[in-house]
């Protein structure tokens, strides 16, 4: 059976339905770690079309399948094409709102679960002027953080989040959509996972259930050597950490890898970054990209982070493993007509990510 899309206009700062928009067509992507984006056309002489109500940088767009949400954002541009009579919105996921988002008074936290950390950061967020994300849901990971900034460098909340993922012992993230009252209020959800990744129970066969259509190798992220350079300590040099995988080293060339964190004040930090530098460039990294046979499966069916089984004989590529899913994308042309594809990289990769 097809399923039925529609699109719902809504007020960033309550999540109250306002409308729903009448389409001509929809595209709209998630991707592991980051804001996602959607692309949706109306006709440009519909009643909706309002531009006193449907405003860019004011207005949430949220995607429904089956009258369930599958994706929801902020329509950030438009562009009207008055020959076509088409008005094409562009939105990002909420992820995008966090990225204008600062620390003005700075932040200090010593030593604290970070679970407790991102729940104080969305608290601050939406105590002043926010988009009401929830993170009450979040579950303490075993990992405590330090994070020292000042008022001066105004640190970037969406930065502060992605950087905190991007550690040893740290997650995969993700902003979920849901109803908050049936029909009327959306709400949005921050959600973290197993930075290794998250087990599905799905078997993807080219050719059976999904047609691979490329799949590129990619060793730019080998490193033998990992530095890590932090901020000033107050003596005009800068803190420094480093990593070495020798095992690696004795199969190829030395390659080093020297990544910045101007505003990291603490060693230990410093070397985890350096650890997951090494961790990451640990193999060459094989990414698949597919297109599933289409009424076989939702996109609900593939959150980015999760991962599964990939199947593919094609001459020099032979993939019988598990693969993460990094980018999920989802179009809809003006027949209803559903397509989905996805991105997806080597779990190797992921486990390595973190400590064995």
């Amino acid at each position: 059976m097809t399923a039925t899309y529609t699109v719902v206009q809504t007020d960033m700062k309550t999540g109250t339905v306002v409308r729903p928009l009448p389409i001509t067509g929809l595209s709209f992507t998630h991707t592991l770690n980051d804001t996602g984006a959607a692309t949706i056309g109306i006709p440009l002489f519909a009643p909706e079309a309002d531009p006193e109500s449907l405003v860019p940088g004011v207005s949430g767009l949220v995607v429904l399948r089956d009258g369930a949400p599958v994706w929801g954002g902020i329509l950030w541009t438009l562009s009207a094409d008055i020959a076509a009579g088409t008005l094409t919105l562009n939105a990002s996921g909420f992820h995008s709102h966090y990225k204008a988002r600062h620390f003005v008074a700075g932040w200090t936290a010593r030593s604290i679960e970070q679970a407790t950390i991102l729940k104080d950061w969305f608290t601050y967020c939406n105590t002043n002027n926010g988009i009401g994300t929830d993170a009450s849901g979040l579950k303490p990971t075993g990992h405590k953080r330090t994070r020292l900034w000042t008022r001066y460098e105004l640190k970037n909340v969406a930065e502060a989040i992605e950087e905190l993922a991007d550690n040893i012992g740290g997650f995969n993230f993700r902003y979920e959509t849901y109803w908050k009252t049936a029909g009327k209020q959306i709400g949005n959800r921050f959600v973290i996972a197993d930075r290794a990744g998250v087990p599905t129970s799905h078997q993807l066969t080219h050719r059976a259930n999904c047609n691979v259509t490329r799949v590129s190798y990619d060793s730019t992220a080998l490193t033998t050597t990992a530095y890590a350079v932090g901020a000033d300590p107050g003596n005009g040099g800068k803190l420094v950490a480093g990593k070495v995988n020798r095992a690696l080293a004795e199969r190829m060339p030395d390659r080093l890898t020297v990544s910045t964190y101007s505003d990291v004040k603490e060693t230990q930090t410093l070397f985890d970054k350096a650890s997951a530098t090494i961790n990451a460039g640990a193999v060459p990294v094989a990414i698949p990209e597919l297109t599933l046979y289409p009424g076989q499966f939702s996109p609900t069916e593939f959150i980015p982070g999760e991962y599964a089984a990939i199947n593919v004989d094609a001459g020099y590529v032979a993939l019988y493993d598990e693969f993460v899913v990094t980018e999920c994308a989802t179009a809809v042309d003006a027949n209803g007509t559903e397509s989905i594809s996805l991105a997806l990289a080597s779990k190797d990769v992921f486990n390595n990510a973190n400590p064995s």
